[in-house]
């Protein structure tokens, strides 16, 4: 195994453990989130005390299980997509759009990092009610999502146009 081989293959090992760890938080978030509402439906109906706090937790929640979530899925290539077009083009044409689909996605990530740094500096001051947490709790998730799609896209344009460029084949949905 050449030099340049193992750097791929490594690179993508420590891109497979990043995905893992975003679906192992957005998996404990989503526990978190039923064993919360658990407790609602718990405070409201047996001890007749509404936990108000369970609302603003909730919504944290649910947005890192869904920019995390979309994260991973867009490096697992999981994401609803329609193939109709590019399959229907010859192998070349087939390998460019991909690797073009891959360099709009990257950018894509990157002006959605951008955008939510931005809130996540604005919103420093702001607390979010009830969790007396800054309200860039809530937008790091989208900042996280928009780094972690840049590097996921960016780097398997990378190995496309690497494979391309060597001549090694690689397969329409991940690179080998």
């Amino acid at each position: 195994m050449d030099q340049e081989t193992a750097f791929v293959q490594q690179a993508r090992l420590w891109l497979d453990r990043l995905s893992g760890l975003c679906i192992l938080i957005a998996s404990c978030a989503l526990v978190v989130l039923v064993a919360t509402f658990g407790w609602l439906v718990f405070g409201r109906y047996v001890l007749n005390v509404t936990p108000t706090w369970v609302e603003q937790l909730a919504l944290l929640l649910v947005c890192y299980i869904a920019y995390l979530g979309a994260a991973a899925g867009v490096h697992e290539n999981t994401h609803l997509g329609v193939t109709l077009f590019r399959d229907a083009l010859p192998e070349t044409l087939r390998k460019v759009v991909l690797i073009g689909t891959d360099i709009l996605l990257a950018f894509f990530g990157f002006l959605m990092a951008i955008a939510s740094l931005e809130l996540f500096q604005f919103g420093w001051d702001t607390m979010l009610p009830m969790l007396n947490i800054p309200e860039s709790f809530r937008t790091l998730s989208a900042l996280l999502c928009g780094g972690l799609v840049f590097i996921f896209s960016g780097m398997r344009a990378l190995f496309r146009i690497h494979c391309l460029s060597t001549g090694k084949p690689f397969e329409i949905d991940e690179v080998t």
